[in-house]
């Protein structure tokens, strides 16, 4: 099911009177949110098998990256702020996947660690992207010059972000 409509030559060229800059069709902002919660209905079948919402999992991947990391640390590399990633941490470690524990070096700090079974879930997670892959209509070398540039974009968005 498609959530763009087929728009006439003239309606799609922005240079042309026809064209109306306020189409829902035509927003960057909308094509990327609905891709975004496209993607995350695709993991959540995937994720569901290891008792994991898509946020654990981005959470997971930076504390598989390296452990342990403070909750600021975790926030900056997925673009969240504390008042999310608490309440997050919170029902990971309810879960057995972290732990938590306050910085002896800065008592301000939090520290997520994984537990030997959050550690161990990377095994049984490797299979996701994978699995993902196969699910997406776009050939890989597409996909691969798109999160280029929608790293860009996010780049460029944050350094605007800092500027203003």
């Amino acid at each position: 099911m498609s959530n763009t409509r087929p728009e006439t030559p003239a309606a799609a060229d922005p240079t042309s009177p026809a064209f109306d800059p306020l189409s829902l069709d035509h927003q960057l902002c909308f094509a990327i949110y609905t891709a975004s919660n496209l993607m995350t209905r695709l993991y959540r079948p995937l994720l569901e098998p290891l008792g994991l919402t898509y946020l654990q999992y981005l959470a997971l991947l930076v504390l598989w990256e390296r452990r342990p990391q403070s909750v600021g640390e975790v926030g900056q590399r997925l673009n969240l702020d504390s008042g999310t990633l608490t309440p997050l941490f919170k029902r990971m470690e309810a879960q057995g996947l972290v732990a938590r524990r306050r910085d002896p070096a800065d008592e301000r700090r939090v520290m997520i660690d994984l537990t030997d079974a959050g550690a161990a879930l990377r095994e049984r997670a490797l299979a996701v992207p994978a699995q993902v892959f196969k699910r997406l209509p776009v050939p890989l070398e597409d996909l691969v010059a798109l999160k280029g540039q929608l790293g860009a974009l996010a780049a460029g968005l944050a350094a605007e972000a800092e500027d203003a």
